[in-house]
Parts: structure tokens; C-alpha cells; sequence
């Protein structure tokens, strides 16, 4: 692709030779002059000048005193993603039912989709157009999964969940398993029946064996265009808002709430019923007690989350323990001294 159509495909500017051919993409450090790359940050800025990358995506204030070819873009990371597209497409679409998968005669399988070897396919479950079901994977009875999602080998649907439109669910995502609910009777827990369902909305992603669960009575919910690493987990009637990200080995509790476009580090906990407020942002290994509120826009660091200004403060104070203990033991060794003085003038 030449770069001139790139920038065209892209809305975008372009400084130097139009012309020339792209014919990969690559980071700045490993591109060659046939590749193209992007300059996203001051770091990446000063390593520009030295990558062999045929072209790079800049931003508009890129300095560009030798001249070479650029693509300028407000958002080079954004840009780069897109067109990353243009150089490798998805594999096409192979329609068709695979001879070893079982589909219940109930289910309604809209054209065209390809469904892989032996997938299973329950009672009344309808599949949207142009979606494509791994090899392996276990869809319960009435589901109903959007047009043009992904269902990669290995994933387990279990019954009564709803998936949206261009869902992406990654090898052994659990989607719809009961949630982790038992009452004490007399001296011995019995289960809580888990009866509600899991409504997953438009564009989103779950990684590699991550797990939603259903509700006890009611909907778990993932809001649209939410994206979830690899294992993470999210218990029963956790309602997690729209454009959320969380990042990998994170668990929320039963009946948490996350607000909209909140942003959430790995190995983070998540207490009961915690409320999580729009753009708020977890560091990664926080623990956020039961109940607690994170305020709209507020980041919060360590455990018990709090304020990263608080959190980087008592770190700077447990750093100096060891000096002001032995100041402490010093002071302690010159008031004994004077008192053993105080002492010997009696």
C-alpha cells in the first residue's frame, strides 16, 4: 500500500514521498524501510530519528527537519491500530456448519456463519449473521448472540445469556456459570439457586478464561464496548457500565457497580457491592473494601484503596522507618546517658 492511499484511508496529512510502498508494520526499534511505524509520547519522539521506518504516524507537532516521510495524525497510537488492519485482515469468513457440531433443530443460525468442529448449539439459541464459533465451543439453551461476534475454540455459554453485536469472547471464557452464593443452614451451607441471567452489550471483548457470572435473581451486566483482559472475573449481579477497561487477574465481588469509562489495573480486588464512579481509575493491585466508593474521576492506589497523593505520601514515610528508627535509638542512648549523669551528681 502506498503511503498516499494509507493517508487518504485514513483522513489524514501526509509530508514525503506519497509514493512509496508499505508493506508491513513494525515498532520503531525493529522497522525496516518498507515498514511503517508510530511516534506516540516524548520517549518515542527522541527514538524517531533513528528508526529505519519507511513511514511513521506522527502527531501534528512532530519535528520533521530531515524531511522524511509522515503520516500526521492526532492520535498516532489510534491511527496505527487501523491501519495495522489494512495489513493484516481478518481471515474471511468460511460459512458453514461443521459435520461434527450438534445444533438443536430449535436454534435459528442466520446466514451466512461459520461454526467449527464439534460446537454444540442448545435449544432455542439464535446465532447472528457473519458470526464465527470456534471449534469446541458450548452454547446452552436459549441464547442469543449478535451479529458479526466472535466466539473463539473453547468458550462455555451456558443458558439465558444475551450477547451483543461484534462480541469478541477469547479460548475458555466462561460466560453465564452460577455465582458464588450459599446461605448457612443450621451447620452446613446450601446453595443459593442462581437464577438470573448475564446480558453482555455491543462491542465488547473478554479475554482468555475469564469468567461472568450470572445473577442469583436479575441481570450481571456488561455495558458496551467494556473490554476485559485475560482472567478476570466478575461475580453475579455486578453491573459493569459502558467503554470500561480492565486489565488482567482482576475480581469484583457480588453486586458491584463500575461506572462508565473507569479504568482498572491488574490484580485488583473488588469488595461487595462496591461502586466503582465514572473515570475513576483503580492502580493495578488496589483492593477496594466492601461498600466502599471510589468518586467520579478520583485515582486511587494500595490497600485499602485510597488517594494516590495519600498512598505515594505513606510510602515516602515507610521509607524513612529506617532512619527515624535509628534516630529514635540514638536519642534513646543520649538520654540514657544523661541520666546515668543526673544519677552519678546525686
Amino acid at each position: 500500500m502506498r503511503v498516499r492511499e494509507l493517508a487518504e484511508w485514513l483522513a489524514a496529512t501526509f509530508e514525503g514521498d506519497g509514493e512509496k510502498e508499505l508493506t508491513g508494520v513494525a515498532s520503531l526499534e525493529s522497522a525496516g524501510s518498507t515498514d511503517l511505524s508510530f511516534v506516540a509520547g516524548r520517549k518515542a519522539t527522541q527514538q524517531a530519528q533513528a528508526s529505519a521506518a519507511g513511514c511513521l504516524i506522527v502527531p501534528p507537532d512532530f519535528p520533521n527537519p530531515g524531511g522524511r516521510t509522515v503520516i500526521r495524525s492526532p492520535e498516532p497510537r489510534t491511527a496505527f491500530a487501523r491501519a495495522v488492519t489494512r495489513f493484516h485482515p481478518p481471515a474471511p469468513l468460511e460459512p458453514g456448519v461443521h459435520p461434527t457440531a450438534m445444533v438443536h433443530p430449535t436454534a435459528e443460525i442466520a446466514a451466512p456463519v461459520e461454526i467449527g468442529p464439534y460446537v454444540v448449539i442448545g435449544e432455542g439459541t439464535r446465532i447472528g449473521a457473519r458470526c464465527r464459533i470456534g471449534a469446541g465451543c458450548r452454547i446452552g439453551k436459549r441464547v442469543a448472540i449478535g451479529e458479526d461476534s466472535v466466539l473463539h475454540a473453547g468458550v462455555t455459554i451456558y443458558d439465558d445469556v444475551d450477547i451483543g453485536r461484534r462480541v469478541i469472547l477469547h479460548s475458555g471464557c466462561v460466560i453465564g456459570a452460577d455465582g458464588f452464593g450459599f446461605v448457612m443452614a443450621g451447620d452446613h451451607y446450601e446453595k443459593f439457586p442462581q437464577v438470573g441471567r448475564v446480558v453482555i452489550e455491543d462491542d465488547v471483548e473478554i479475554g482468555a478464561n475469564s469468567c461472568v457470572d450470572r445473577a442469583a435473581l436479575g441481570v450481571t451486566w456488561i455495558g458496551q464496548g467494556t473490554k476485559l483482559d485475560n482472567l478476570v472475573h466478575v461475580a453475579h449481579n455486578c453491573r459493569i457500565g459502558r467503554h470500561v477497561v480492565v486489565a488482567a487477574q482482576t475480581g469484583f465481588s457480588g453486586g458491584v457497580v463500575v461506572e462508565d469509562y473507569a479504568v482498572i489495573g491488574g490484580q485488583v480486588g473488588v469488595g461487595d457491592k462496591a461502586r466503582i464512579e465514572s473515570r475513576a481509575v483503580l492502580g493495578s493491585g488496589c483492593g477496594v473494601l466492601s461498600s466502599k466508593i471510589i468518586r467520579r474521576g478520583q485515582v486511587v492506589w494500595g490497600t485499602p484503596a485510597r488517594p494516590l497523593k495519600v498512598y505515594l505520601e505513606q510510602l515516602a514515610n515507610l521509607s524513612r522507618i529506617g532512619e527515624l528508627r535509628r534516630q529514635l535509638t540514638e536519642l534513646i542512648e543520649r538520654v540514657a546517658k544523661l541520666e546515668r549523669r543526673g544519677e552519678a551528681h546525686q
